[in-house]
C-alpha cells in the first residue's frame, strides 16, 4: 500500500503529452474502481476472508486499504489484482480522519459496522470537488434500519443500540452510495428490507452478488426494487469484479477522436447501451465482437452531429442507470468539440463537473457554459496543446483525451487525480501508440 511519502511525491506529478497520434492495438480494461470501493467495505461484515479479483490498482482503491488495515482488517496481496481480507477484529476503532476525508467512499464504511458492531464514528468523506455530495439518502436509510444519526461538524456518528431491523425504504433519490450502505447494512438485519428507487449501476450488482456469494439473500438485483433478507451472519467468498465500464467509454472515444482502429477485450458490450445511444448521436459506433466479448472501435470515423427531427439541436444528457453515466460527461464533451455539427450536453448530476471546459476553451474549442449543467459544443474545433491543471478524476481523463487529439504538446499537472480513477493509464495507452510520458513537477 502507498504510503505518505509516495502519495505526495504522485501529488507533484504531471504528464507530458505530443497530440495528433492515432490510439490503436488491444486493450483490457481495469476493474470497476466504482465495484472495488464498495466489495473492500463489504469485507466488514464477516471475520472471515474475502477474496476479491480484478482489483484495479488506483489510488482510491490504496486509501480504502489503508483505511481497513487501520481498522484492524488483515490486508494481503496474492497476486496481481487480487486482494484477500480478514476482518476478524474490527469492534474498537472508527475510520481514521485524515485517511477517511482523502475519499468519497469512506462513507461507504458506515453500513458494514453499524451491521457488524453497532456504532461508527466518521469524517464527512472527501472526494471529487464537483458539487455537493449530501449523504441525506444514507442517513435516510439507516434510520429506518433503526439507526441513530448524529451530524457533527468534524465527525458524524452513527449508532444501532440493537440489531437492526428490516424496513421498507422509498430513497429519496437513486444515490448510488446511499443504496449500496443500506444494502450492507440490510443484510445483517433482523427480517426483510425493501429498498424502492434503488440505484442499479454495475457496481452496485456487484455489491449484492458478492453478499449473496458471502451466503446473503438478495432478491432484485439489476432493478429498483431491492428485497434483502437478513441472516445472521455472513462467511467469506471470492468474487471477481466486472471491468470498468467508464474505463470502457473513455477509451471508444479516445479511440474515435485520435481517429485509432482499438479493440477494448472483455468490455462487456451489454453495459453500453446508453453509451451507444448517447456517443451516435456525435458520429461514434462501435463493433461487438462474434463471440460477444469485446468492443471493436473501427479506425477513420466521421465524426458528424446526427440533427433531430426538423433539425433541432441533439441533447446528450446524463441519467441514473441504465441511462447515459455521469461519469462519462466530461468524455463526451471533449468528443463533441471533434465532431462536425452542434450539440447540447447536459449534466444534471453536479453543479461543478462542467467547470473544467475553460481548459477546453483555452485549448481553442467552440464551446459555451450556458450554466453549471449544460454546455453547447460547436464542433469541430482544432485543438491545440496547452499547459493545463486535472481538477477531478473525469474531466481530468476528458483532458487527456483532449490532449492526445490537439496539435501540439500539451502538460498535464495534478494528475494524482487521474491516478485515483485511472490504474497506470500513462503506461497503457502508451502502449497503445500515445505519446504520453509521466515526469515529477
Amino acid at each position: 500500500m502507498a504510503g505518505q511519502g509516495e502519495a505526495d511525491q504522485l501529488s507533484r506529478q504531471r504528464f507530458e503529452i505530443e497530440g495528433g497520434q492515432p490510439i490503436a492495438g488491444r486493450i483490457r480494461p481495469s476493474g470497476n474502481k466504482n465495484a472495488a470501493l464498495p466489495l473492500l467495505a463489504a469485507a466488514l461484515l464477516t471475520s472471515q476472508d474475502v477474496v476479491l479479483r480484478n482489483v484495479p490498482a488506483i489510488r482510491d482503491v490504496e486509501v480504502m486499504l489503508e483505511i481497513l488495515a487501520d481498522l484492524g482488517v488483515a490486508v494481503s496481496r496474492r497476486g496481481p489484482g487480487v486482494v484477500a481480507l480478514r476482518a476478524a477484529a474490527v469492534d474498537v476503532k472508527d475510520p481514521e480522519v485524515r485517511m477517511a476525508r482523502r475519499i468519497r467512499a469512506s462513507i461507504l464504511l458506515v453500513g458494514p459496522l453499524l451491521a457488524r458492531r453497532g456504532h461508527v464514528r466518521t469524517p464527512p468523506p472527501g472526494g471529487d470537488v464537483i458539487g455537493r455530495r449530501r449523504i441525506d439518502t444514507h442517513v435516510l436509510a439507516l434510520r429506518a434500519l433503526g439507526a441513530t444519526f448524529e451530524p457533527g461538524a468534524e465527525v458524524y456518528d452513527f449508532r444501532a443500540h440493537s440489531r437492526l431491523r428490516g424496513a421498507e425504504i422509498f430513497l429519496d433519490e437513486a444515490s448510488v452510495t446511499g443504496t449500496e450502505n443500506a444494502v450492507m447494512a440490510a443484510a445483517l438485519a433482523d427480517g426483510r428490507t425493501t429498498i424502492m428507487n434503488a440505484a442499479c449501476e454495475p457496481h452496485v450488482q456487484d455489491l449484492c452478488r458478492l453478499i449473496n456469494a458471502m451466503g446473503g439473500r438478495i432478491t432484485g438485483i439489476g432493478t429498483n426494487a431491492l428485497a434483502i433478507d437478513g441472516v445472521e451472519r455472513l462467511g467469506g467468498a471470492d468474487y471477481t469484479l466486472g471491468p470498468d465500464y467508464t474505463e470502457v467509454g473513455s477509451l471508444i472515444v479516445l479511440a474515435a477522436v485520435t481517429g485509432g482502429d482499438l479493440v477494448i477485450e472483455d468490455a462487456r458490450p451489454a453495459e453500453h447501451r446508453a453509451t451507444r445511444l448517447a456517443l451516435g448521436r456525435l458520429g461514434i459506433g462501435w463493433e461487438v465482437t462474434a463471440d460477444g466479448r469485446d468492443v471493436h472501435v473501427p479506425a477513420g470515423q466521421a465524426l458528424r452531429v446526427a440533427a433531430e427531427i426538423a433539425g433541432a439541436v441533439p441533447k446528450i444528457e446524463d441519467a441514473p442507470w441504465p441511462g447515459f453515466p455521469a461519469d462519462l460527461t466530461s468524455i463526451a464533451v471533449v468528443a463533441a468539440t471533434q465532431a462536425d455539427g452542434m450539440v447540447l450536453v447536459h449534466e444534471k448530476l453536479f453543479e461543478s463537473r462542467l467547470f473544467f471546459v475553460d481548459r477546453l476553451i483555452a485549448m481553442g474549442a467552440r464551446l459555451i457554459l450556458c450554466d453549471p449543467h449544460r454546455v453547447v459544443v460547436s464542433g469541430p474545433s482544432r485543438l491545440r496543446g496547452q499547459d493545463l491543471v486535472s481538477p477531478d478524476i473525469r474531466a481530468g481523463m476528458a483532458l487527456v483525451i483532449a490532449a492526445l487529439c490537439a496539435e501540439g504538446r500539451s502538460v498535464i499537472h495534478n494528475v494524482q487525480q487521474i491516478d485515483r480513477g485511472y490504474e497506470r493509464i500513462d503506461e497503457r495507452l502508451a502502449a497503445l501508440g500515445a505519446k504520453i510520458t509521466r515526469a515529477d513537477d
